[in-house]
C-alpha cells in the first residue's frame, strides 16, 4: 500500500495489536480470470516463534479455497479504527480535510486444512476468540452432526511472509495534536480508539509523533 514514511509503523507489536483487536479481515486472491476475489472473514493470529500464522475458514461453496489451492500466495488486510478529520484542527486555514486510519496488510502463503480433526481444532480456536461458552454446546453435538458441519467448510493456515502496518494519524502535524485529541475524545467509538492510539504513539501537543 502507499506508505509515506511518517505513517510506516516499524514496531511489529503495533501490527499484532491491530490484528487481534480488529480480527475481521479481507482475504484477497486472484480468481481464474485474474481479477481480485475478496472474502471478508474473521482470522485468528498465532505466533510461532518469529513466524506469524493466520487461521480461518470459508464455506465450501465459496470458490476462494480453490483459488488458494491453485495460487497459494494471497493478501490479507485488517482495517482498524478510522475517522474523518476536519481541517479545523489546524491553527491556519490553508488546510484540507483528510481521513485518518490504521491498517495492516499481510502477504501470505496458504495451506488448506482438510482433515476433520484439524478443522475441529481450528473452529474451537475461533470459538474461543468470539464465544467461549459455545464450545460446550459444540462438544455436546453428535459426532455425525459435527462431521456434517465440518464437511461444509474448508479451513486454512495463512503463513505471513510480509507485513506492512500503516498508522495514519497526522504524526507530521504536531500543531494539530491538541485539537485532534479534543475531537476524538468527544466522538464515537472509532474516534476514541484513534485518540488512544495517539497516546500509545506518544503524540503530545507540540511534539512530532512516531508511529514507529
Amino acid at each position: 500500500m502507499y506508505m509515506p514514511p511518517q505513517f510506516n509503523a516499524k514496531d511489529r507489536a503495533h501490527a499484532l495489536t491491530l490484528m487481534r483487536s480488529h480480527p475481521f479481515a479481507s482475504l484477497i486472491s486472484n480468481d481464474d480470470s485474474g481479477l481480485p476475489y475478496v472474502t471478508h472473514l474473521p482470522l485468528h493470529l498465532v505466533e510461532r516463534g518469529e513466524q506469524l500464522v493466520l487461521l480461518g475458514h470459508v464455506a465450501k461453496p465459496n470458490h476462494h479455497w480453490r483459488y488458494l489451492q491453485a495460487r497459494p500466495t494471497a493478501v490479507v488486510t485488517f482495517l482498524g479504527p478510522h475517522a474523518y478529520m476536519s481541517p479545523k484542527v489546524y491553527p491556519d486555514l490553508a488546510r484540507v480535510p483528510t481521513w485518518n486510519y490504521l491498517a495492516v496488510h499481510c502477504t501470505v502463503q496458504a495451506t488448506l486444512i482438510e482433515d476433520p480433526n484439524g478443522k475441529d481444532a481450528l473452529l474451537k480456536t475461533l470459538i474461543g476468540d468470539h464465544e467461549p461458552a459455545y464450545a460446550e454446546q459444540w462438544r455436546a453435538m453428535t459426532p455425525e452432526f459435527q462431521l456434517k458441519m465440518l464437511a461444509g467448510i474448508v479451513a486454512f493456515e495463512l503463513q505471513v511472509t510480509d507485513l506492512q502496518c500503516k498508522l495514519k494519524l497526522n504524526q507530521h502535524r504536531p500543531e494539530a495534536f491538541a485539537r485532534m485529541r479534543e475531537i476524538y475524545a468527544a466522538g464515537g467509538e472509532d474516534d476514541r480508539e484513534l485518540g488512544e492510539w495517539m497516546d500509545r504513539l506518544g503524540m503530545h501537543a507540540g511534539e512530532p509523533g512516531g508511529g514507529s
